[in-house]
């Protein structure tokens, strides 16, 4: 049934009821009082005219009667109201007699409760029926709320409206705050607190938990694991608040609890202004763009709505399912989506595409990170981290770029290895490079990324997975984590602060012991350290215990943004460093110790 049919069909439907309401006071008033039946003619069509007018300007037929909520109550009323209001009024200012003006104000009650009950009992009906339907083949599960707040209530709610599309029956709500103790939410009750969990899930026979609290802290998630873990349920919990907020997803759309809640990673809030004026607009470039950092880098500059965004780089199948994604999840923007197969290494084709596209920012994600396998490959950590990078610098200088970022690691600090040097000297030729145009030259330095594809945590899953057990290379060995969107957020925000011949240091928070996030896990999984056992597997090549982001030389107080510092790092010269590079020898191992020597006296020189 279209649009305009179904207003049809509800102003028809109020108009009857209407009509109903007038017969109906007409026959009670006559048995008390004499009333006329012209007047009530007169009366009747009146209210009807009248109520459809204040009926379209009040809303009351656009709206769709199986949301019925308290909005669309309002404006029933108001519309019947004002219509029987200026009925009354007119009729009054003729001299009707007195028991003619009741048939208005008995009608007007009679109409009013009618319309608003018949709106009530289709909602009721069309519930009935999606629920009825979405029980057919679907098994469904009980569910508890856990937060009974605004995001608990928006949950529900959704939900509610949207049972065709869920499994899930709402039982109640669970709610640590003892004021909210046997409240009613939108018509389910808060049953009792975290603690009361096992005997509630018992007697309501629950399967399912979702937590609807944002604001929940890393340890009340581990509070809340212990607690269910002994226990056969699922857990859940719902998007972020920023996903929610920029419409990624939907609140129904329920994820399972990640390492991220129980490392409590704050969100990062942008200068979005600022970003904003600088990519709005303009041809952005995101090198290795199928990439962890890449990727996400591109799904961020999507929500300023670029000219266009170049994903370039050299993996076919990962360019093409970011290219898919963005066309996919962005389809209202006007962004151009360009996808732009090509190598880093291969200069002659990176300063033909920047020709070509003359981006005003590049974001230089494209790397090789992984430090064992650049310690058996220090040739190909040479070509794309240290050449490919100069590649792309050169060509962004060539063509006036305003501002070029490039992703840096902290296993640049005192590098031990391949590819933490070739990461220092590729921050020594990209900055290097600043002054000698009008470019803005920057590297942005962060430790490690949850989620990416060279994470410890998808290998810790696995290994769960598999039985266990779960292989640490030494139970001393910290990292710095930080979230894939966090990192890339603070990536973006840096770009927009540079000057020109920064590196900046992202606050990475406190570091973490390996060992620690290897229990998380298990946690996570619902298995005990006694069930999943946690080896040592030793230290493997290139590898450190304990990660830096800056030496001690290089720490300043200079603090651009809540969670970006500036490095005070310096190093070779951009003609030193090429001096050097040229004259690297061809040997493995030789060439391994001259990339390390290298990176390490940089900083000596500081």
């Amino acid at each position: 049934m279209g649009r305009k049919t179904k207003m049809a069909v509800i102003l028809l439907i109020d108009s009857a009821i209407i009509v109903f309401a007038n017969l109906a006071s007409n026959i009670f008033l006559a048995s008390m009082m004499t009333v006329s039946r012209r007047h009530m003619v007169y009366a009747l069509l009146a209210q009807v005219a009248l109520y459809v007018v204040f009926g379209f300007l009040f809303g009351v037929f656009n709206r769709i009667t199986r949301y019925t909520s308290i909005n669309s109550i309002v404006s029933i009323f108001s519309a019947i109201t004002v219509a029987s209001a200026i009925e009354l009024v007119f009729f009054y200012a003729l001299d009707t007699r007195k028991e003619d003006l009741f048939q208005t104000i008995s009608s007007f009650f009679v109409a009013l409760l009618l319309i608003i009950s018949s709106r009530i009992a289709w909602r009721i009906l069309v519930e009935y029926q999606m629920k009825k339907g979405s029980r057919n083949g679907v098994e469904i599960q009980n569910a508890f709320i856990i937060g009974a707040g605004d995001a608990g209530e928006l949950l529900y709610n959704t939900l509610k409206k949207n049972s065709e599309k869920t499994h899930l029956e709402i039982k109640g709500f669970i709610d640590d705050d003892i004021n909210k103790y046997k409240t009613i939410l939108s018509g389910q009750k808060v049953l009792g607190n975290i603690e009361q969990l096992p005997d509630l899930i018992a007697e309501y026979g629950i399967e399912v938990l979702t937590v609807a609290i944002p604001s929940m802290t890393a340890a009340q998630y581990e509070r809340l694991l212990d607690i269910v873990n002994p226990l056969d349920v699922e857990l859940y919990t719902i998007p972020s608040i920023e996903e929610l907020a920029t419409g990624k997803v939907a609140v129904t759309k329920l994820r399972e609890i990640d390492v991220v809640d129980l490392l409590g990673r704050a969100e990062v809030t942008l200068e979005m202004d600022v970003i904003k004026s600088q990519i709005t607009n303009q041809v952005i470039m995101v090198t290795g763009a199928g990439g962890s950092i890449g990727s996400e880098i591109c799904r961020q500059i999507m929500a300023f709505s670029p000219k266009q965004i170049l994903l370039l780089g050299h993996g076919e199948n990962s360019i093409y399912l970011i290219e898919k994604e963005l066309n996919q999840c962005y389809s209202e923007k006007n962004t151009e989506i360009v996808p732009i197969i090509a190598d880093i290494r291969d200069a002659k084709r990176i300063f033909e595409v920047m020709k070509k596209y003359q981006p005003a920012i590049v974001y230089h994600a494209a790397a090789h990170k992984h430090v064992p396998l650049m310690e058996c490959n220090p040739a190909e950590a040479l070509k794309n981290n240290i050449y490919g990078t100069k590649n792309v610098a050169e060509a962004a200088l060539a063509n006036d770029v305003t501002s070029f970022v490039m992703i840096s690691t902290d296993k640049a600090v005192k590098p031990p290895n391949v590819m933490g040097s070739t990461k220092r000297i590729a921050e020594m030729i990209v900055t290097g490079l600043n002054g000698k145009g009008t470019t803005k030259f920057s590297a942005v330095r962060f430790g490690n990324v949850l989620g990416s594809r060279g994470s410890v945590v998808p290998l810790f899953k696995e290994q769960v997975a598999n039985g266990g057990p779960l292989t640490v290379t030494d139970f001393r060995m910290t990292r710095y984590f930080m979230t894939i969107p966090e990192a890339s957020r603070l990536v973006i925000q840096s770009g927009s602060l540079a000057q020109g011949g920064e590196i900046f240091i992202l606050d990475m928070g406190e570091p973490v012991k390996i060992y620690d996030l290897a229990k998380k896990v298990i946690k996570l999984s619902g298995y005990t350290e006694n069930e999943i056992p946690i080896i040592e597997a030793g230290i493997r090549p290139g590898e450190k215990l304990y990660e830096e982001l800056l030496v001690d030389k290089e720490r300043s107080k200079e603090q651009v943004h809540e969670k970006i510092f500036v490095g005070n790092v310096k190093g070779f010269t951009y003609d030193q460093v090429l001096e050097f590079v040229e004259g690297l020898p061809d040997n493995h191992d030789a060439l391994a110790r001259e990339l390390i020597r290298f990176a390490n006296k940089s900083s000596e020189e500081n």
